[in-house]
C-alpha cells in the first residue's frame, strides 16, 4: 500500500464493475467512494436468486419487469432498492429513494438515490434507469 493513498482509503478497494484488466494486465480496480458507488450498482444489477452461493443478494426491482407503470409499481420499485441498500450496502446511509417515469423512454423510470458514505458523511446522489418494457429500434 503506497502513501498516496487517499485518506478514505478505509472505505475499500476491489474489484472494477463491469470487470475489466487494467492497463498492466492484473484486474482492473477501485477504490474509495467510486467502489461504493460501484457496489450499490451490483447490488441493483443483480436480481435475487441470481448468485447460486447467496441467492438472497441483490435487488427485488427484476420481478417488476413487464409490468405497466403506476403508482403501486413505482412504491414497490423504491421500497425494494431501499431494502436491498440497507441490507447489502453498510458503507451508507440511504438518505431518499425517489422513483419517476422516464419521459423519453417508454416503460423506463429512473431510480434517483440519495445517500451518504457514513464514515466520511459525504454525500452523493445516483441515477439508475431501469426499463420494464423492452426497447425496440
Amino acid at each position: 500500500m503506497s502513501a498516496a493513498r487517499s485518506s478514505s482509503s478505509f472505505l475499500g478497494r476491489g474489484w472494477a464493475f463491469p470487470v475489466a484488466r487494467s492497463g498492466v494486465g492484473d484486474v482492473a480496480a477501485t477504490e474509495d467512494e467510486e467502489d461504493v458507488r460501484q457496489a450499490i450498482l451490483l447490488i441493483l444489477e443483480t436480481a435475487k436468486g441470481e448468485r447460486v452461493m447467496r441467492p438472497d443478494f441483490g435487488c427485488g426491482i427484476h420481478r417488476l419487469v413487464f409490468e405497466p407503470i403506476s403508482a403501486v409499481i413505482k412504491t414497490l420499485a423504491r421500497k425494494e432498492v431501499e431494502d436491498a441498500l440497507v441490507t447489502w450496502e453498510p458503507r451508507i446511509d440511504v438518505k431518499s429513494v425517489s422513483v419517476a417515469e422516464d419521459r423519453r423512454i417508454r416503460g423506463g423510470l429512473l431510480i434517483d438515490i440519495r445517500y451518504a458514505v457514513r464514515t466520511t458523511n459525504t454525500f452523493y446522489n445516483l441515477v439508475f434507469p431501469f426499463h420494464l418494457q423492452e426497447q425496440r429500434s
